[in-house]
């Protein structure tokens, strides 16, 4: 399985994915800055991956920080958590992950630092585990989903590459070809970056699983054509009514699918599930700079002064989507705000083949 990241002789060991898949090269990063920077240009991404990193990040960053006092180790390493925040605003992991860093400090203050600083790569290392064992989960709940000889559209990477390894989407289709059903995907190229023809299909490949390789336009056709029977996708947030923020495009395959009848799922751990916001409307949406759309590789394809756009992500509305699948179950998109009320029976709302 290929490694997005981990934590080794204490460095934090990032798969550069802007040189994918012609080049695999790893970078070592010995400050947060770094691991900062690699997120902010895509050397890192997918909401889950991201989340790791930041928390890495911090344990990196707390290894030197000099202080006496809780009370000076925790002033000094919050603009750290800060800056990490600061990376991507879409994915709400990162919030997450530091939101749990902050609470495994204040439980910790009466410990000694070098016992904090301890525990902080403890818990961005299990971080990371734990992350690995919920994609397995998403795939064993979004299997039944897939039956033999089914065709999978997926948009963008939610792969192994996007999270601690296994990855989201692409759980249930790794773990139906595990049950041995024959099933191919067919990867969006997904413009401007193509996180679907260099990452999706380079991670498929990989693991010998059939993939094709579309435009991001194309999709449409395939579906009137009846060549598509579900779609997967991933997602960097989604919120309490059940609208999903993910990469932009990701809307456009889902009004396809309603239109032409064919189920729309997400693959969503919990810990990329707000709810704290009611609509998809609050998402706060990244705009990236306009050289990704502009250049290719570096090559202009584009005239010189021509205004851009460059939306990272779009909002699909709940009522387009068929099931979110999380690690604790599938749920109809109005379904998950109840798994936060306490003593509720999952089974009860979950959904079942």
């Amino acid at each position: 399985m290929v490694k997005s990241i981990e934590w080794k002789d204490n460095k934090v060991i990032i798969l550069d994915q802007s040189k994918l898949p012609l080049e695999v090269e790893y970078i070592e990063c010995t400050d947060y800055q770094t691991v900062a920077d690699t997120i902010k240009s895509l050397k890192i991404r997918g909401a889950p991956a991201i989340g790791i990193a930041a928390a890495m990040a911090v344990a990196l960053a707390a290894q030197d920080i000099r202080a006496s006092t809780f009370e000076t180790f925790y002033k000094k390493l919050k603009p750290v958590m800060e800056t990490m925040l600061s990376t991507r605003p879409t994915a709400v992991n990162i919030r997450w992950a530091m939101e749990r860093i902050d609470h495994l400090l204040v439980s910790n203050k009466e410990q000694t630092i070098d016992k904090i600083k301890s525990l902080l790569i403890e818990e961005a290392k299990t971080i990371l585990e734990e992350d690995i064992e919920v994609n397995k989960a998403i795939g064993l709940w979004g299997a039944q989903f897939i039956k033999d000889g089914d065709t999978v559209l997926t948009h963008c990477n939610a792969g192994a590459l996007a999270t601690g390894g296994y990855g989201t989407a692409t759980a249930p289709i790794l773990v139906a070809r595990e049950q041995g059903k024959e099933i191919r995907v067919i990867a969006d190229e997904t413009r401007p970056v193509l996180q679907g023809a260099r990452l999706t299909a380079w991670e498929l490949k990989m693991a010998g699983v059939p993939v094709t390789v579309i435009t991001d336009n194309a999709a449409g056709a395939l579906m009137r054509r009846g060549e598509i029977d579900l779609c997967i996708v991933g997602t960097d947030r989604t919120v309490r009514n059940g609208d999903v923020a993910n990469k932009i495009g990701t809307y456009t395959v889902a009004v396809l699918a309603k239109e032409n009848g064919i189920p729309f799922y997400v693959a969503a751990p919990t810990s990329s599930i707000d709810l704290s916001i009611p609509s998809g409307d609050l998402i706060p949406i990244e705009e990236r700079p306009a050289e990704e759309v502009t250049h290719i590789r570096g090559q202009q394809i584009t005239p010189d002064g021509v205004n851009v756009i460059n939306m990272a992500f779009d909002v699909t509305p709940a009522r387009y989507v068929t099931a979110i699948i999380t690690e604790k179950g599938a749920f109809r998109p109005k379904d998950i705000k109840k798994l936060a009320i306490k003593g509720i029976n999952i089974s009860d709302i979950m959904i079942k083949q």
